[in-house]
């Protein structure tokens, strides 16, 4: 399990950071020097350089959102201005994209970004700047709601599998629905009738952690307590449970640990969101305090699971129960290793993961905040060096040994090597950089980077 440092501090992290913005700003001028949008969105490394897998595009709001962090970081204006024009280029259809349920990470980290920096003063007011940011995420968030699944007791935004299927990844992907309903958005469905998009991201949450969440409300004899299942399977016509499943894991009855920081990062994401919701906003979903308690209860959950689950560094592998960990002995005990024969690791789920814990380390109070806090800078801290950060200008990732999807063997495996290694995805890449810009405000004593902030 993680062994947390109690000693670090944000200010000590400060000159690792300092030296990723710097290799992170030529890595970023390299991928928009060689890459064009028609190839499809940057997804993976093959050989240190970017190259698509065409699925959803899922990952071109990355690619534009991580121009805008570097620039918010380092005040370097030519990043704001080429993630701004790509944005506006090529994001439109993402905006209308009705058979995805990805809204969240396209839109609100281009969009939403935008719009943040607004808000926050670091970009110039502009109306109609503005109102084009606002209209956008009014108008994403409430496509995605209508990809909706109602259950006899609740609902849920089905992946692009279909009707049957709810993802955990959409967990963090309803900061879109927030953003939307903060600014006065609503979908309206036939007959003009209007639904809240807070309601229907209260009730998505919610069957989220009752059946994606185990050992809290839903059923399975393996139900250790924060375990996640990436997929979980309803029978449409009557909407029963029937399964858990998984795509990018090894099984539905382990863990992918992707999928698991996603809801690490989603849920505490989402509290930090309801507590500028008024209470009568909520009465309808149950109230106030029972729908904290219910997202409190899946990021604890899960957050535990994460620290009991992954090497001394705080690194997972890609999948909790991957076949082959068995080789690798009491590998719980040690550091990851990236370069081991057997089973890869996965940095991104390490850098989604350190959002998760920082957010619900800062969330709570005392004791048990500092443990999460504590734990999210001692994986930040291990991100920030060798051999996770890429330091090779000619390579294009920033944060190595990242894994997207296993069971497919789309992974480059380098030569001489029996696993995936060595190379970044945009989302690990993104979330490092987001990460980090958390901890460098905290430390440089700014306000905490909140997805939803309003204008001061």
């Amino acid at each position: 399990m993680l062994t947390i440092d109690w000693h670090v501090r944000p200010a000590d992290l400060l000159p690792a950071i300092g030296r990723m913005w710097r290799l992170s700003a030529v890595k970023l001028r390299s991928l928009r020097r060689t890459f064009r949008p028609g190839q499809g969105a940057p997804v993976f490394t093959v050989r240190g350089q970017y190259a698509s897998r065409g699925w959803t595009d899922w990952t071109e709001g990355f690619q534009f959102g991580s121009e805008l962090l570097q620039f918010d970081a380092t005040g370097e204006k030519k990043f704001l201005h080429a993630g701004r024009e790509q944005i506006l280029a090529h994001m439109a259809p993402h905006l209308t994209h009705f058979g995805v349920h990805d809204h969240g990470f396209n839109n609100a980290s281009t969009f939403g970004q935008l719009l943040r920096l607004m808000n926050e003063k670091r970009i110039p007011e502009n109306p109609w700047e503005r109102r084009t940011y606002e209209l956008a995420l009014k108008v994403s968030g409430a496509v995605q709601a209508r990809r909706w699944t109602n259950l006899p007791d609740g609902g849920y935004i089905y992946s692009f599998n279909g009707p049957h299927s709810l993802f955990i990844d959409t967990i963090r992907s309803l900061r879109v629905l927030a953003l939307s309903h903060q600014l006065g958005g609503v979908l309206v469905e036939e007959n003009d009738r209007r639904i809240s998009l807070l309601e229907r991201l209260v009730i998505h949450a919610r069957t989220t952690a009752k059946f994606n969440i185990c050992g809290t409300d839903g059923p399975g004899v393996y139900a250790r307590r924060g375990a996640v299942r990436q997929e979980v399977i309803f029978n449409i016509n009557d909407g029963a449970f029937r399964c858990p499943s998984s795509q990018q894991g090894f099984s539905p009855f382990t863990t992918w640990t992707r999928g698991l920081a996603w809801a690490m990062c989603g849920f505490a994401e989402q509290l930090e969101f309801l507590r500028a919701i008024p209470a009568e906003a909520l009465r309808r979903c149950g109230g106030k305090s029972a729908v904290t308690s219910c997202m409190l209860q899946a990021a604890r959950a899960t957050c535990d699971f994460y620290l009991e689950n992954t090497p001394t560094d705080g690194v997972p592998y890609w999948d909790t129960g991957a076949p082959e960990l068995y080789r690798l002995g009491q590998y719980l005990d040690r550091p990851a290793e990236p370069f081991n024969p057997y089973e890869p690791v996965d940095s991104s789920a390490a850098a989604i993961a350190v959002q998760g814990l920082l957010r619900l380390g800062r969330y709570l109070d005392g004791a048990l905040g500092r443990r999460y806090f504590q734990a999210a800078l001692t994986i930040l801290r291990t991100l920030l060096d060798e051999p996770y950060l890429s330091v090779e200008r000619q390579h294009q990732g920033l944060l190595l040994h990242s894994v997207y999807h296993r069971p497919n063997g789309w992974d480059y495996i380098p030569p001489g090597r029996q696993v995936p290694c060595g190379e970044a995805s945009m989302w690990g890449d993104y979330h490092l950089r987001e990460a980090a810009w958390c901890v460098q405000r905290l430390a440089q004593g700014q306000p905490d980077l909140m997805f939803w902030r309003k204008p001061p």
